[in-house]
């Protein structure tokens, strides 16, 4: 097993062969590279933070920004917009304009809410890997990226056995591990107990979304890093973790981001488009979408 550190959170490759490790390794250093140089917001010289300092127009994109745009737009699409990619604006208004660690020890009050202008401010032409951008937008990839790189290296070890990868709490699997499918805890704050329920899965994608985690104080709020693109403010509703089974981790992320901006709505949204949750409200209910054993709530 193979565990790592990146962009402040800790992350976990299982593997059924232990002999694909070193390749594992191997892939998990290029594919962080990669993100880093292209679509980290928090490096001056990423090609995200490029383009969110002068704008873009007429861009020619790398393949791995291209990638992860192209993924970002995919989520916006499934979630009616509300995973949206063009909300830094609005994270920066309520203070999340550095690094986590930075923006949590202290009370920011950066400004006044800002709009989120949608997918439509952006223009993509798949066919030349061109990107234009409206005046003014700037991107946050954040939660896609994330996902992403699971599903990533999924798929590139794969084909030598069962392999597990999480980032940051969200999973991509393919495959049995070496005693069977592979146990995941389903975590309902960042703080671990052992007795989080548990599921086993063996393809596809599981994400976590809370409103109740990555929180900080701007002004007399406290706030959480889930915007809600209708309004530019925060998730404040009342589910506080959503969890969600889909066929890739991106897809399990979408839902799970969007979920906490559905609310009460949430079990609808997922169950028609197929996937499967769990979602935990503030006052303590826990309800259950589609294939997700009812055993917990029956209890």
């Amino acid at each position: 097993m193979i565990r790592f550190s990146t962009w402040g959170m800790s992350g976990t490759i299982a593997t059924a062969d232990a002999r694909t490790e070193d390749f594992a390794r191997e892939r998990l250093e290029h594919w962080i590279n990669e993100f880093d140089r292209c679509v980290n917001r928090f490096l001056a010289t990423s090609d995200l933070s490029r383009i969110n300092e002068r704008g873009a127009s007429a861009y020619v994109m790398s393949p791995t920004f291209e990638m992860v745009l192209r993924a970002s737009l995919d989520a916006a699409d499934m979630t009616n917009g509300l995973c949206d990619p063009t909300i830094l604006n609005a994270l920066a208004a309520l203070g999340y304009d550095r690094d986590y660690d930075e923006l949590a020890s202290g009370t920011n009050d950066t400004g006044a809410r800002a709009d989120v202008p949608g997918v439509s401010a952006i223009s993509y032409d798949p066919s030349r890997h061109l990107l234009d951008l409206a005046p003014g937008v700037r991107l946050d990839f954040g939660a896609t990226a994330k996902a992403l790189l699971s599903d990533v290296l999924v798929s590139e070890l794969a084909p030598f056995g069962g392999v597990l990868v999480e980032v940051g709490g969200d999973v991509a699997v393919d495959g049995d591990g070496p005693d069977g499918p592979f146990v995941i805890g389903l975590a309902t704050s960042l703080s671990v107990t052992g007795d989080e329920p548990r599921i086993s899965i063996r393809r596809g994608g599981v994400a976590t979304s809370s409103s109740t985690t990555r929180i900080w104080r701007h002004g007399e709020r406290v706030v959480n890093h889930v915007i809600d693109p209708r309004t530019g403010d925060c998730a404040s509703g009342s589910l506080a973790v959503a969890t969600v089974a889909a066929p890739s981790c991106v897809i399990a992320n979408a839902f799970a981001t969007a979920a906490l901006l559905w609310d009460e709505d949430a079990a609808y949204y997922i169950a028609q488009a197929g996937h499967a949750a769990r979602l935990v409200f503030r006052d303590g209910r826990v309800d259950v979408v589609g294939g997700w054993s009812r055993d917990e709530v029956a209890a």
